[in-house]
């Protein structure tokens, strides 16, 4: 399959390359041409779209999410964070199986679909149902462990490791953690010792909460960060999910280490955690990627929201209009996210990478008159402004059609009703 994607305003996302006029081709997954229109008489394309002047960009990437948590989406909103997470969602949890973990991810993936996000970094339980469902769907699928005091061994995290990674192309695992405060000593010495055995990167959520750092300190004389790096889980790099409560010394490990954080603060402001401090992070060269935890905590799948967050709060926290400026922040969402996952074949638009592209609707009002188009996608675009999303070469959704072998409705009803039995 040969396709060509003409007329268009092209944001590949390489560093210091700006926007231009031009088109793309695909051939098959990957794309073989990028640049200024050119001749095409001796060209032969399968299928051809004129984007109508309108944007083409590297896709967002969610580098944070638990997707399966639809099931507490606008559920249990005023709770404090400590007690929506012990009494409501752990009980729910507990209940679920592995065919509630594969209908309710649908609904998230379909809500990415729709709002530009091709891949997602999803730390959850049963990752048969998230490997299938990603099979499916035809959605790019990263899959952390996510071991814990009553969840997982190191056994099942260790076969689903060497599993994963050799099952389907859209299909990767890292290895990972819940959280300090949820695993025991032991067991992340066990985790250590894998991550050594494997040379591999190692992710959890970390300092999350002020009481998560305390506590930890409280119990080992040491932050979360630092635990984690005096164990050695952090030798071949990695990364932490949101970081909100990080010293001056956990940031230097971050940067001595090349580790990223995956900031989310649309949770972090809901559930009352904080704010990163992002700016503190890229002035010390740490990749940062956005994630938009899980739809119980958030409660949208929305990177639109999230970019606008990510700067305007880093410009309120610091009292600096200038702090954290929009062309950083969607590099975060797409190229940073990418890195922070592993997919460094889809994190820019050039020849030879995974034809993974958003395009973006500069037509409707809210993108008008057209200035500068990266302070556009942060502070002025929401999903609406998804006119199409390719994985991989295939068409996703194109002009609110989504092309998924699904009965939306029906798979709506069918949510329904887990919930029902969840609560």
């Amino acid at each position: 399959m040969k396709t060509r994607i003409y007329n268009a305003r092209i944001l590949t996302m390489e560093n210091e390359k700006e926007i231009f006029q031009g088109e793309i081709w695909i051939d098959d997954e990957r794309i073989s041409y990028v640049g200024k229109n050119i001749d095409i008489l001796n060209q032969h394309f399968d299928k051809e779209i004129d984007a109508e002047g309108n944007l083409l960009m590297p896709s967002f990437k969610n580098a944070h999410t638990h997707s399966a948590m639809t099931f507490g989406r606008n559920y249990s909103d005023t709770l404090k964070g400590g007690e929506w997470l012990t009494n409501v969602i752990f009980p729910m949890e507990a209940k679920m199986t592995q065919e509630h973990v594969y209908e309710l991810s649908k609904i998230a993936f379909l809500e990415y679909i729709v709002n530009g996000i091709t891949a997602c970094f999803d730390m959850y339980y049963e990752p048969q149902s998230m490997s299938r469902l990603s099979e499916e769907y035809g959605f790019r699928t990263v899959l952390c462990g996510a071991i814990n005091n009553f969840r997982e061994t190191p056994e099942t995290i260790e076969n689903a490791f060497l599993h994963y990674n050799q099952l389907h192309k859209y299909i990767s695992y890292r290895l990972g953690i819940h959280a300090e405060y949820t695993t025991s000593l032991e067991l992340l010495e066990k985790m250590a010792e894998m991550v050594h055995k494997y040379k591999q990167p190692f992710y959890t959520h970390v300092s999350e909460t002020e009481q998560e750092v305390k506590d930890c300190i409280d119990r080992y004389g040491k932050t979360p960060t630092q635990l984690f790096d005096s164990l050695g889980l952090f030798d071949f790099g990695g990364g932490a999910f949101h970081g909100v409560h990080l010293t001056d010394s956990d940031i230097s490990i971050y940067k001595k280490r090349g580790l990223s954080i995956i900031t989310n603060p649309g949770s972090n402001l809901k559930l009352a955690s904080g704010v990163a401090r992002i700016s503190e992070f890229t002035e010390n060269g740490i990749n940062v990627g956005i994630g938009t935890d899980g739809p119980a905590s958030n409660n949208g799948l929305d990177m639109f929201k999230e970019m606008y967050l990510v700067s305007t709060l880093q410009k309120l926290i610091n009292k600096d209009a200038s702090a954290c400026p929009a062309k950083q922040v969607v590099r975060m969402a797409t190229r940073g996210s990418a890195i922070a996952m592993g997919l460094i074949d889809c994190d820019i638009l050039a020849v030879g990478k995974y034809a993974d592209m958003i395009m973006i609707d500069l037509k409707k009002p809210n993108m008008q008159p057209i200035n500068i188009l990266e302070n556009a996608l942060v502070y002025s675009a929401n999903p609406t402004n998804i006119l199409m999303t390719m994985i991989g070469g295939d068409i996703k959704y194109y002009k609110g059609e989504i092309y998924i072998n699904e009965d939306i409705e029906d798979l709506y009803g069918r949510a329904e009703e887990i919930v029902k039995k969840l609560a």
